[in-house]
């Protein structure tokens, strides 16, 4: 790899650990104050709606616009306007409505770098390091995941909310200046043209859907996130009244889920043929599954740590090995949107899984929501995999016409 692009891809690399470290700094403690300041659950779910909520409503406009719009310039703008939102917070922390209009803004931000980010790697390492690529921008996304709650609790119990709200300020203006020191530029008009494709978001979905490989593999992963998502819900219940093990161990069975998630993407994601890439990450959701319904079934501590470790590498493995995957069968021209629209049926899937935990945890119990969480994408992912067989070649062409 050349100084340049090594250089670009540290920016690159840097600059999505920093963000996450910022977001999750901030989101920790302006929760716990939300619900402080209003005692209802519904405020601090309208707030994390807010946050989420535009990834999945702005999907298609979002990919459109990263298509359209030099991607370095475009993340550096949107991250600067992140950072004055998050700024403008700081005055506003006394009004739920003002927050969460300004939570909303950086909900549509995120909607809209996401895909700028993802679009910009190949920009920076050159088609033939993207997997060594997503590998290292996973893990400092689930560094700065791991890293952010710790920091952000701390702030929180020492009631710092400003602190916070500087800090996740600053990290926006700091990738801002890593996009805008990039040489490295996706200029979408530049862009070779795809037969069928006229600029709209659909042509992006169409294409996703045609290709038989895509449209297996990434259906399976969002319909397991149906199911997955509701562990988040499930495992603060299954540690402290199932387990009985208290507020300490839910936090290490965290940390096993997000060490495992750094160690699934740098050691495996990264490290899958391409070849093998549809099958791994259909593994991976198989896998997932089986280590959370481990986890549920065994009862015991000492195996939900066990469990967790193990679907934390399979998740971390898996987001790589998808993320390659688009980047490998998608072409240039349609990335920006072929990402957004899978990001937004990703989260769109979270979302509902977490409306609908409270209920079926309520219901069913604890242990038995979360062995659901890990048995039914277990089941998707075996069975997914002998729907993908027998192989498909390993790319299309991007010359190859969307209604293929």
């Amino acid at each position: 790899m050349s100084v340049l692009r090594l250089r670009d891809l540290r920016l690159l690399v840097a600059a999505v650990g920093l963000s996450s470290f910022g977001d999750f700094v901030l989101w920790v403690p302006l929760a716990l104050h939300i619900e402080a300041a209003t005692g209802s659950p519904l405020a601090v779910s309208a707030f994390f709606l807010a946050l989420f909520g535009p990834v999945v409503a702005l999907g298609a406009p979002a990919g459109r616009v990263a298509d359209r719009v030099e991607n370095a310039r475009l993340l550096w703008t949107v991250s600067l306007a992140q950072a004055a939102v998050v700024g403008a917070m700081a005055l506003a922390t006394g009004s739920l409505a003002a927050t969460l209009a300004l939570t909303v803004l950086l909900g549509i931000g995120v909607a809209i770098s996401q895909p700028a980010e993802f679009a910009l790697v190949p920009a920076a390492v050159g088609e033939q390091r993207i997997a060594e690529a997503n590998g290292m921008v996973e893990s400092a996304r689930y560094v700065g995941m791991t890293a952010g709650p710790l920091v952000g609790g701390v702030l929180a119990a020492a009631g710092m909310l400003e602190a916070a709200l500087i800090i996740d300020a600053a990290t926006f203006a700091a990738v801002a200046a890593a996009a805008a020191a990039m040489r490295a530029r996706r200029h979408p008009r530049a862009v070779a043209a795809v037969a069928g494709d006229r600029g709209r978001s659909r042509d992006a979905v169409a294409f996703l859907t045609a290709d038989r490989v895509l449209r297996v593999t990434l259906t399976a992963a969002v319909a397991a996130l149906l199911f997955f998502s509701i562990s988040i819900a499930a495992e603060v219940f299954y540690v402290t009244d199932v387990l009985r093990a208290g507020e300490a161990a839910y936090g290490v069975l965290l940390a096993c889920w997000t060490l495992g998630m750094v160690a699934g993407a740098i050691g495996l994601g990264s490290r899958v043929p391409p070849v093998a890439l549809p099958a791994a990450a259909l593994a991976a959701v198989a896998v997932q599954g089986a280590g959370i319904a481990t986890a549920a079934a065994a009862g015991v501590l000492w195996a939900a740590f066990a469990g967790f470790t193990l679907g934390g590498i399979a998740h971390g493995a898996k987001n790589v090995v998808l993320r390659t995957l688009i980047h490998q069968r998608v072409p240039e021209a349609l990335r920006g949107r072929g990402f957004a629209a899978y990001n937004a049926a990703r989260n769109g899937a979270e979302l509902g899984a977490l409306g609908a935990a409270g209920v079926l945890i309520g219901a069913i119990g604890a242990q038995p929501a979360l062995l659901l969480a890990g048995a039914v994408p277990l089941a998707i992912g075996a069975a997914s995999l002998l729907l993908l067989t027998p192989a498909m070649p390993i790319r299309r062409t991007a010359d190859a016409p969307l209604d293929a």
